[in-house]
């Protein structure tokens, strides 16, 4: 049994820059826009990388919970963390564990092909936390939410490859560690005295939120095939705030 880090959800006032930003720095393609999310009261774009998506979500009207999201943390951010178990035991057992750690489900979908569990931000205290089971339980393979199998071709890796970590910010990032430790079932290590969880493909980093925005996801971690390209495109822009790092969507995006 394994958990997979396999999209990352942002949220943005406006959906066409934050998608443009990330289009033209990190030469990442749009693979599905699903109008469903219409019954929400937003728009949404996924991007593809490698077989891992980012999706921007952007409220249509007001008193969306996307908007509502939006004010609490003072602007465009990170949003959803959803990661695929590869069996559905797995999943069972974070139901069971999120339970028990006080932690709501805010959503839950059979598919058929796939079952869906979204847990409560305000729960998870930093982020949704998405643990779909897709059946096959593939980590590489299809992906309802882009569309099973549509996604694949249009997929661009010039510049990036792979998302492999997320960083979530807390007040106490060593009490909001050892939460999504308890809820997701893996263990607490230490990097450079760092909380992490290691996941299957990603870590999930746990920081001090030191830029006044509170607990959230704060920044991921991109694999960059060409460092040079993005770098030089983030500049262009005016998005890089140092060597490694360009803040776009109000997010942290380091180069590694």
């Amino acid at each position: 049994m394994a958990i997979f880090m396999r999209q990352i959800c942002l949220v943005a006032e406006h959906l066409h820059p934050a998608i443009d930003d990330l289009s033209e720095v990190f030469g990442l393609a749009p693979v599905f826009v699903d109008e469903k999310v219409g019954d929400y009261g937003l728009e949404n774009t996924l991007l593809g990388i490698g077989t891992q998506f980012l999706e921007v979500v952007a409220p249509l009207r007001d008193g969306t919970a996307a908007g509502r999201y939006l004010q609490r943390r003072g602007g465009d951010g990170g949003y959803m963390v959803i990661a695929q178990t590869t069996e559905q035991a797995e999943q069972d057992r974070v139901r069971a564990n999120a339970a028990a750690n006080g932690v709501r489900v805010a959503m839950e979908r059979d598919g058929g092909s796939y079952k869906m569990m979204q847990l409560h931000p305000g729960d998870m205290r930093a982020s949704f936390f998405s643990v779909p089971f897709i059946e096959g339980g593939d980590p590489a393979g299809t992906w309802p939410f882009a569309g099973f199998d549509g996604w694949r071709d249009k997929v661009t890796a010039d510049r990036v490859t792979a998302m492999t970590g997320a960083e979530l910010q807390a007040e106490d990032p060593e009490a909001l560690a050892a939460h999504w430790s308890a809820v997701s079932g893996y263990p607490v290590e230490r990097r450079d005295g760092v909380p992490v969880i290691v996941l299957a493909n990603a870590d999930l980093r746990f920081v001090e939120a030191v830029d006044g925005r509170g607990d959230g996801l704060g920044g991921l971690d991109l694999k960059v095939r060409d460092r040079a390209t993005v770098v030089a495109a983030a500049r262009e822009k005016g998005l890089m705030t140092g060597p490694d790092c360009a803040m776009i969507c109000g997010t942290r995006f380091y180069l590694r």
